[in-house]
């Protein structure tokens, strides 16, 4: 199951590269001070968290009558994403807010514009879904 969301999310929403990225420094964009590592699975890139948090943006208003289950498929998508991380919730928030990484965002934002509606509605459908 957890391969099927993968390379929906994948196929749906960007173009996966090949470049692994290890390690990832994130910090709050409101409090600098706070930094916080936010280190991906092996194999797991800044394209597909990115991804990841765009479901988030979209998804409530296409599963509109069933946030709460969007939500908790989101929250254990995010936390297999991304095991390492005490709230992997708060840590992908975080990680969205900082400019190093909004050109993936960009990119997983205007993935999700083209892959339309339907599309995404079933990558929702399956994140809702979705089991460890």
């Amino acid at each position: 199951m957890k391969k099927s969301i993968a390379l929906r999310i994948s196929s749906a929403l960007l173009v996966v590269s090949s470049a692994l990225l290890p390690v990832v420094h994130a910090a709050d964009a409101k409090d600098m001070s706070e930094n916080i590592e936010v280190t991906p699975q092996e194999g797991i890139t800044q394209e597909e968290l990115a991804a990841i948090r765009v479901l988030h943006e979209i998804c409530p208003k296409l599963v509109a009558q069933d946030k709460a289950a969007f939500e908790s498929g989101y929250s254990r998508l995010v936390k297999d994403y991304m095991p390492n991380e005490s709230n992997p919730d708060e840590a992908l928030e975080k990680l969205s807010k900082q400019k190093n990484f909004q050109k993936f965002l960009k990119e997983a934002r205007a993935d999700a514009k083209r892959a339309g509606d339907e599309q995404n509605r079933a990558v929702c459908e399956d994140v809702k879904a979705y089991k460890s």
